[in-house]
């Protein structure tokens, strides 16, 4: 439907400027006491140059519309989770998609995992019937704590960074994404 939109909008676009050039080229002409003749050498010239400083302005604005940064939702800040959404030690884990995040509850605390698989970036979902996460891409099986179980996964689920709060509420740093090797290490939960 968009692009449908942007079409139909581009090809009225270009026909208002084209009309408003041909009038102000007939204004001109009109306006001047001796109108001279445009040679063809100097025609095709001056549309080349017209063309491509066209093209080179649309690329030039379609780069920098292309590198401009584009933040939406709360992925890379600091995220609050409330205690209520904390699951039960070794619970099925609480997925928050604004975040990119699982908190799991494991005897040393608790994780924040990031659901990108470290294979290629696919999302990671939990699977409630075997206990554990599987890569639907490629078959990378981690376990509760986000350890590499098999697959061609280079190293395990890499974790964010979490603050208890006084009140038992969580804040997850989404922009502090920390990596680690195969196997899981108590020192990376956050005591709770």
């Amino acid at each position: 439907m968009t692009s449908i939109f942007r079409l139909l909008s581009g090809l009225g676009l270009n026909w208002l400027v084209a009309r408003c050039l041909s009038l102000l080229a007939r204004l001109h002409l009109i306006s001047s006491p001796t109108a001279t003749k445009i040679a063809r050498r100097g025609f095709i010239r001056n549309a080349t140059l017209g063309a491509v400083a066209i093209v080179l302005t649309e690329a030039g604005a379609g780069l920098i519309r292309f590198w401009w940064p584009n933040k939406t939702g709360a992925f890379g800040g600091t995220i609050a989770v409330a205690a209520s959404n904390i699951p039960d030690p070794h619970g099925k884990p609480y997925q928050y998609a604004p975040g990119k995040f699982y908190i799991i509850h494991n005897d040393d605390g608790v994780m924040a995992l990031y659901w990108k698989c470290p294979h290629l970036g696919c999302t990671v979902p939990w699977n409630d019937g075997e206990g554990d996460f599987h890569c639907p891409c490629h078959g990378s099986i981690y376990d509760y704590n986000g350890a590499k179980i098999g697959g061609p996964a280079p190293r395990a689920m890499d974790y964010m960074g979490i603050t208890v709060e006084a009140s038992g509420d969580l804040t997850v740093d989404t922009g502090a994404i920390h990596s680690r090797g195969f196997n899981y290490d108590p020192s990376q939960a956050t005591p709770l």
